[in-house]
């Protein structure tokens, strides 16, 4: 009987390895987490019977979903504490200098 943490070894190509361990170091992530991520996000792909245009599509739209949310919580977050009238008024002087 299997347990939950139980593992299992398979081969993979070194290309794979290689591709897996490198789109995992900016995430923190170890090569089998990566190659396990891309897995599971097959399994959606399938299970929503999308192609992989679809998928793909759908991910970069999420993703400047995400980008814009994040920018906009950036500039609430500057209006508020006031540092973004000061960044502001510093990028004018210096365009003015710049244009002179």
């Amino acid at each position: 009987m299997a347990t939950a943490n139980a593992f299992a070894s398979v081969k993979l190509s070194d290309e794979l390895v290689r591709q897996a361990k490198n789109a995992a170091k900016p995430l923190r992530r170890s090569a089998a987490g990566q190659i396990e991520y891309w897995a599971m996000l097959g399994r959606v792909v399938e299970a929503q019977g999308l192609s992989a245009g679809e998928a793909q599509s759908a991910i970069e739209s999420y993703e400047k979903a995400a980008a814009l949310d994040a920018l906009t919580s950036k500039i609430i977050g500057a209006h508020a504490d006031k540092s973004l009238v000061s960044r502001v008024r510093q990028i004018v002087k210096e365009n003015r200098l710049l244009s002179k």
